[in-house]
């Protein structure tokens, strides 16, 4: 009974312990790093299929064979600068804004964290980050992938810096935040779900809890990663394929065919029929869940190593 007692006191001691916002930080931009250079490719393919009005590519495996006879290999790495660089920021805001709004939502007494509390925490970094990071560099991202080809001079936007300045020549400083409405309710429902699901995998799969100490193996980490990754893509398909339409249409161009997030959604369900709403949802489904099984298989590490040499006096 004393030994009970006295692993629960130190349990709950372990639980008012935190890892510092800054180290999550770290651990989500390494983790970002790795998962746009594996998975650019995927990124690449999806935005054409969002973008394809006319039938042309015949799915996946067309649209990626189709790009590569027509434009070559690397054209599939296309806009790989703003991407790993988006991501790296992303991941960054991300895990650091969740780990701040999770501490000031803890009880102050346990130091435990409700599985509401870690929803709203999750949410409110989607939110933050779609609207600090996610929108401008997926308007670069999306208007470079869209240009057919590879010659320089038959393309408009010549890199992502130039295409930044072009946007805001024509456009205006707003238009890099075009699209940006579904992209806070995409990235917010994203959020809450990964982060909620994450834990809850982490729980029932390994009995591995946040400040136990417990080092989860690559492996179970991306199985958790992967498993939590796939729940947002589902929920949130609309939202994406809107903004992805709202961020690829130029104000340079004239008239504008949407005029906002729920124009969108009616002029596509009218001209298109439902199903297009979750168009792109197959390469969503190859690329969100192997990307956050791949970020969280790195981040997990870090932190893990984190927490048994700053927490814990346990080995590694």
């Amino acid at each position: 009974m004393e030994n009970q007692e006295a692993r629960r006191s130190t349990t709950e001691q372990r639980s008012k312990k935190s890892i510092p916002p800054y180290m999550k930080a770290i651990s989500g931009s390494l983790g970002g790093v790795m998962e746009a250079c594996c998975l650019q490719p995927i990124d690449v393919i999806k935005t054409r299929l969002q973008l394809d009005r006319t039938g042309a590519y015949k799915g996946i495996v067309h649209c990626g064979a189709t790009v590569t006879q027509t434009e070559g290999v690397r054209a599939l790495w296309k806009g790989l600068t703003p991407f790993a660089t988006h991501l790296t920021m992303k991941y960054a805001l991300r895990m650091g804004s969740n780990a701040v709004l999770q501490s000031a939502f803890k009880d102050s007494e346990t130091g435990k964290l409700s599985n509401h509390a870690r929803l709203v925490s999750g949410f409110g970094a989607g939110v933050l980050e779609a609207l600090v990071i996610v929108t401008p560099f997926e308007v670069v991202k999306i208007r470079l992938q869209q240009q057919k080809g590879l010659s320089p001079e038959l393309l408009k936007y010549k890199g992502p810096v130039h295409c930044a300045r072009m946007i805001i020549r024509e456009e205006g400083l707003l238009g890099l935040w075009a699209g940006a409405a579904p992209t806070v309710m995409r990235n917010g429902t994203n959020q809450a779900a990964m982060f909620t699901a994450k834990n809850a995998f982490d729980v029932v799969l390994w009995n591995r809890h946040e400040g136990d100490g417990k080092v989860l193996q690559p492996w179970q980490s991306m199985v958790s990663g992967f498993l939590a990754g796939t729940a947002g893509p589902l929920c949130t398909g609309p939202f994406d394929v809107v903004k992805t339409r709202l961020m690829a249409q130029s104000r340079g161009t004239g008239e504008l065919k949407y005029k906002g997030m729920f124009h969108a959604i009616r002029t596509i369900y009218a001209e298109e029929g439902l199903f297009t709403l979750w168009k792109g949802l197959l390469p969503r489904l190859m690329r969100i869940p192997p990307g956050q099984a791949i970020v969280w298989a790195v981040a997990d590490q870090f932190i893990g190593l984190y927490e048994k040499s700053h927490l814990h006096d346990a080995p590694i």
